[in-house]
């Protein structure tokens, strides 16, 4: 299961801009996120060795490009997550999926929020490695991450947003599942998914 948009946790091809105020990424990406299974954990650069193994295998890009990174590589991609977006108006919102029972790392969720006028738009993505697949684990995630978009006093995002491919029928199950509809629009031969987060 597998949507990536912009160049971020797992090296696929950039789309737009790297995946961001300083303020979205206190909202939404300080804390972590507690599922049935699974933990979501602020991305942290000494993650990069394992997710290097995580994301190993060249499957995973087979919807989006690119090519799986090493694990300096990766660990170059994520000090520059960390650092957050030099866009005030952008934050970069990562975490690595923990697997409590496996107590081992098993994929990534994001969210880039971008802020326009008075509200926020949020782009989200996952990638599970692809031992893991097949067991509800980006359903999970995407759920929690969903959840604690919409959890927050002041809505991290109004609008939450996932690019699919159209072929892409596991990742396609996932955003329905966390409450994403296809919109009918398409980006660069991609759907366009959306929830309105209600006010």
């Amino acid at each position: 299961m597998f949507r990536k948009r912009n160049r971020g946790l797992d090296g696929s091809r950039e789309r737009g801009r790297d995946q961001g105020s300083s303020a979205g990424r206190t909202e939404a990406g300080a804390e972590p996120v507690r599922c049935d299974r699974l933990d979501l954990l602020p991305l942290l650069v000494e993650h990069a060795e394992e997710m290097a193994a995580v994301l190993s295998d060249p499957a995973l890009h087979a919807y989006i490009g690119g090519a799986p990174a090493a694990p300096d590589a990766l660990r170059a991609r994520y000090e520059r997550l960390v650092a957050d977006s030099p866009d005030p108006a952008v934050s970069w919102c990562n975490w690595v999926i923990r697997l409590r029972e496996q107590a081992c790392l098993v994929g990534t969720v994001q969210a880039t929020i971008t802020a326009r006028g008075s509200e926020r738009l949020a782009e989200i993505a996952w990638v599970v490695g692809s031992p893991w697949q097949g067991r509800g684990i980006a359903t999970e995630a995407a759920r929690g991450l969903v959840g604690r978009l919409q959890r927050q006093p002041v809505p991290a995002a109004h609008t939450v947003i996932a690019h699919i491919h159209p072929d892409h029928a596991a990742s396609a199950a996932v955003a329905t599942a966390a409450g994403l509809t296809p919109s009918g629009e398409l980006h660069d031969g991609e759907v366009r998914w959306q929830l309105t987060v209600e006010r």
